[in-house]
């Protein structure tokens, strides 16, 4: 493990988890990568004399978000305590969002700086807020991706909140819209009530490297809103990348975050120069986030050892500059016949495959369920109870309750509930992706 980190920035440091150990002729070698990011409280509070961050809040005000009326309340309450909880100093707009994008604060296209004169004028213009119209949700991304741009803030952030399907638009607009802003900003996406496309707004988080959420209860945005700005404020680095290098021979099979929650960043993949690419990991605060790296090298004979790839933590540097170093780790592969050692699967690849799986099961489980496939739920649900109680996984385990009767969790066996509230599913599908952390012993 290596640290590169200037030491008035974030300290980020890597550490791979693996089982290096591979029988004579074995080509799959995996890896978990756990990148920790500490110490930047300091340079959250420097940077925010230099206005470092530029969040824009996108509020659905379609006719359904008056149906009923305190969905729409809840949202003008909910943005009026995100915009509170801004540094001073911190660019911001606020977007109305129906079949078109219209801006609310500040107008004219610019981005408003947070003090105590803006966050009452902001606070005030939200009593214009009224719903009418349709939904297009790339219209209100587009809208916030143009204002971003005008700011050179090193963390570009936008909040969305929907209650309903993006019916609108094509679903092709939004994906090219979603591919173009990619990369540009990251976004959190949240659903108020039960009328909205859990996929959407899932697919809106994972293409901007953001958090996705269900409030089904709109009494519940204020705290919601003000959580997530919290963590915006915290952010201190924005577009880190992994970097992979691989020696000759050696093909990457996938990259996938795998906590706080599951994604799978294989095909965002830039290249990077010979047997190099770079995958996003979007803003970073004091946290830290696991990956599950693996790899396929060339079959080998006992005794050959090798590096099989190479993650470094890169931020980008100013133009004509190349990127500066925050950490590096190294991942190996050593060819034994010793069987013991050989056939050990690492704690953490285990646990982290298993809660990818957990994601999976939950959601072939509820489309099946979704498509009257009885059998076919009853198995995949039963599979997600069982490795949710294998992995300590409380949270999801609770979720599951609520959609199968719980037979035997250790054995999975399970009875799909006759009667499901929508809030419930909804639910369990948008938080499927979040993870537990491997147990310390």
């Amino acid at each position: 493990m290596a640290n590169f980190a200037k030491p008035s920035a974030p300290r980020f440091s890597v550490e791979v988890y693996q089982n290096e150990f591979l029988p004579e002729g074995g080509r799959d070698v995996h890896a978990i990568v756990t990148v920790t990011s500490t110490g930047g409280a300091a340079a959250t509070r420097a940077a925010a004399a230099h206005g470092s961050a530029a969040v824009v809040i996108m509020v659905d005000c379609s006719g359904s978000m008056e149906y009923p009326p305190d969905k729409m309340r809840g949202a003008r309450e909910a943005t009026a305590a995100a915009i509170d909880t801004l540094r001073d100093g911190t660019a911001f707009a606020v977007i109305a969002g129906t079949h078109v994008a219209k801006e609310v604060y500040p107008g004219q296209g610019r981005l408003a700086v947070a003090d105590p004169a803006t966050r009452a004028q902001a606070k005030e213009a939200l009593r214009s807020l009224s719903s009418g119209g349709g939904t297009a949700i790339g219209t209100w991304l587009r809208l916030a991706d143009g204002l971003l741009r005008q700011s050179s803030a090193a963390i570009r952030h936008g909040i969305l909140l929907t209650d309903g399907r993006n019916e609108h638009e094509d679903p092709a607009v939004l994906r090219a819209t979603l591919d173009a802003c990619a990369g540009r900003f990251t976004c959190d996406a949240r659903g108020v009530g039960t009328d909205w496309e859990v996929k959407e707004v899932t697919g809106i988080a994972s293409a901007l490297l953001g958090s996705a959420d269900i409030v089904a209860d709109p009494a519940h945005l204020t705290e919601d809103f003000t959580r997530m700005m919290e963590n915006v404020m915290g952010k201190e680095v924005a577009d880190v990348a992994l970097r992979l290098w691989t020696p000759v021979g050696v093909e990457i099979q996938y990259v996938k975050q795998v906590a706080p929650t599951v994604q799978d960043l294989s095909d965002r993949r830039t290249e990077a120069g010979p047997r190099a690419g770079d995958y996003p990991t979007g803003s970073w605060g004091d946290e830290s986030r696991e990956y599950h790296v693996c790899v396929r090298v060339p079959a080998a004979s006992v005794g050959q050892e090798m590096l099989a790839a190479r993650a470094t933590l890169l931020l980008p540097g100013a133009p004509g500059e190349p990127p500066a170093t925050l950490a590096q780790g190294l991942v190996r592969a050593v060819w034994t016949d010793d069987l013991a050692a050989s056939t050990a699967i690492n704690p953490q690849v285990a646990h982290y495959t298993g809660q990818a799986e957990l994601a999976q099961a939950i959601q072939q489980g509820l489309e099946a369920r979704k498509l009257g496939d009885v059998d076919g739920a009853t198995a995949k649900l039963g599979r997600a109870v069982q490795l949710a109680s294998a992995s300590g996984n409380a949270d999801t385990a609770k979720l599951l309750a609520k959609v199968v009767d719980v037979v035997d969790a250790a054995a999975g066996t399970v009875r799909l509930k006759a009667k499901v509230a929508d809030a419930d599913e909804m639910t369990l599908e948008t938080r499927s992706i979040q993870t537990v952390r491997v147990k310390k012993t």
